[in-house]
């Protein structure tokens, strides 16, 4: 069983194989996220798909406070070992088996910078697997023909986090497009809702996944969803 917990925007505490994962943390100046406790967070390892603030604001304090790892672009882990904490430095379509399963990190369609402004490498997004389950994590992304590379390599997913918000990200029409590419019939949607530029009709983008016999999920901030 994967428990899979949404902490707003595009964050995500998931429980895979034992191992707590932290997923693009912006947690603290996300005003709908004031009742997440970002200090009792426990995390084995920081999950960074690209450097943009909306993604790495509260890494630093989670990581360190938990002695995790940070698993990235080898910019932004380079960036962030400099500070003192521990990272595995990936790039596009590399892979990596951690005690929890393997981590490949594949192509995004997205720029990066760090918040100090520093170069951020490639935006990427994470396919996580051990010989049981496996799931996509997008992270920011355009939608990409390269996701039609994901059932080749990797195994079938259970389940996979697309952004669906627009504007920075590809919105919920080319998410369902994406679906199709990923061969994925369960859908968390994410970077949705949080400023107003990526605020969605909630109705229309689940109808749009039910009418292709797929399952979009917008979940509440706190909610607790397992697979």
């Amino acid at each position: 069983m994967i428990k899979i917990k949404y902490l707003g925007h595009s964050a995500f505490e998931i429980v895979f194989n034992g191992a707590n994962l932290i997923f693009d943390p912006f947690i603290s100046p996300n005003e709908a996220a004031a009742a997440i406790d970002v200090q009792s967070l426990k995390a084995d390892y920081v999950l960074l798909s690209h450097g943009h603030g909306d993604h790495v604001y509260d890494a630093e304090a989670i990581a360190r406070k938990n002695d995790a790892l940070i698993i990235s672009s080898y910019e932004v882990v380079t960036w962030y070992e400099q500070k003192g904490l521990r990272g595995h430095g990936m790039n596009l379509g590399g892979k990596w088996k951690f005690y929890f399963g393997y981590v490949k990190y594949v192509q995004a369609v997205h720029s990066s910078m760090l918040p100090d402004g520093s170069f951020g490498g490639p935006s990427g997004g994470f396919v996580i697997w051990n010989d049981k389950h496996c799931f996509y994590f997008a992270g920011d992304t355009a939608l990409t023909m390269d996701m039609k590379l994901i059932p080749v390599t990797c195994p079938q997913l259970d389940f996979a986090i697309l952004p669906v918000g627009d504007n920075f990200t590809m919105g919920y029409e080319d998410a369902l497009i994406a679906a199709g590419y990923i061969q994925c019939d369960n859908i968390i949607g994410c970077h949705f809702d949080t400023f107003g530029f990526i605020k969605i009709n909630h109705e229309d983008a689940v109808k749009a996944f039910e009418n292709e016999g797929k399952t979009l999920i917008l979940p509440e901030i706190g909610q607790n969803i397992e697979f």
